[in-house]
């Protein structure tokens, strides 16, 4: 059993079925306790300055796990820099393996990407599917946890968004995640549910301010707690729900065209107006990665959702900076009012 690296979210499913371990590198790139030191590294190998983050910190992560030899990168459907990205990892001697998420959703083409995944990996259609029944099952304990959160109030946005995020790779190693989950939704369940008067809310707040956060996954997760500090509290994460798979499809290539991250911002959009409705969501916040094209897609997001909206920018893993704290006040503080 090998580790296959990821650039994002793809069938994962295939890569268990052919016997091997897949590693989300933004996930133990954000993690790190050096990640500044990652983009450093990647300036110093020639990246330059205005790249995103992401991008310089998923080259230099590879490097410092040579245990990964092959990688999953998504060629459509994400970052446009991922092409130079693939290329500047096989200079370094990692195999490549292209994943593309066809842009209209069609589905034979989905299908004949699945097709060549499963071809070059060395598996078959079955036990994919066997997996996929697998997954499914540690899946719908991330659904619990996301129900918690805005149903029930038991759950911090933080906590949220980590378990999540975390159903790109399972940790690699799905029982084991499953068992952290099912003891952790024991203890959430224990819990008095979250209010504005839970400790480190401001006093005099009338209630909890309920947001959504929409977009990739922030640089600096530590908006979570500073949010909570006052008085408000994320139960939609958006992108890191759709990590999850909540669909209810027995067909593995349906269910990757309904996760919406790769497509259009219009099938997004009708995601996120859903939820925020369920939800009873008083504002959103939209994150955006400094560099980044989907920067341009907060315009159609603005004219399209009919909720208070916080765009966020994020450029290095360096933490929530000023003038980012006073705009997330400034915004509770309207809504509020």
């Amino acid at each position: 059993m090998s580790k296959i690296g990821l650039t994002t979210t793809v069938p994962v499913e295939v890569i268990y079925a052919a016997g091997h371990t897949p590693v989300d590198l933004n996930n133990i790139f954000i993690t790190g306790s050096d990640a500044m030191k990652r983009l450093e590294e990647a300036e110093l190998a020639g990246y330059p300055r205005n790249v995103c983050g992401w991008i310089k910190g998923l080259y230099s992560t590879a490097l410092q796990n040579p245990d990964i030899r092959q990688i999953v990168a998504v060629t459509q459907g994400d970052c446009s820099n991922t092409h130079a990205l693939m290329e500047t990892w096989e200079v370094e001697g990692i195999e490549i393996i292209p994943f593309a998420f066809p842009y209209d959703r069609d589905p034979d083409m989905l299908r004949l990407q699945m097709d060549k995944l499963i071809s070059v990996l060395g598996t078959t259609w079955q036990d994919v599917n066997e997996q996929k029944k697998r997954l499914d099952q540690v899946r719908s304990l991330a659904g619990e946890i996301d129900r918690l959160t805005w149903e029930e109030n038991r759950v911090s946005g933080f906590e949220n968004h980590l378990y999540q995020v975390s159903c790109s790779d399972f940790n690699g190693n799905p029982e084991g995640f499953a068992s952290e989950m099912e003891e952790f939704i024991q203890t959430a369940r224990m819990r008095e549910p979250l209010s504005a008067s839970s400790p480190g809310a401001v006093k005099g707040k009338k209630r909890e301010i309920r947001l959504g956060y929409i977009g990739v996954p922030p640089i600096f997760p530590e908006l979570y707690d500073y949010l909570e500090d006052h008085g408000a509290r994320v139960v939609f994460n958006e992108v890191q729900r759709q990590f999850a798979m909540p669909f209810n499809t027995p067909d593995i290539v349906e269910q990757y065209r309904l996760y919406t991250y790769p497509y259009k911002v219009f099938l997004r959009l009708e995601d996120i107006a859903r939820e925020a409705e369920r939800r009873q969501l008083d504002g959103i916040i939209h994150y955006t990665q400094s560099f980044c094209y989907r920067q341009i897609e907060d315009q159609i997001i603005r004219k399209k959702l009919d909720y208070p909206i916080l765009t966020l920018e994020g450029e290095n893993p360096t933490g929530l900076d000023a003038r980012n704290k006073m705009r997330i006040e400034s915004f509770l503080s309207m809504i509020e009012d």
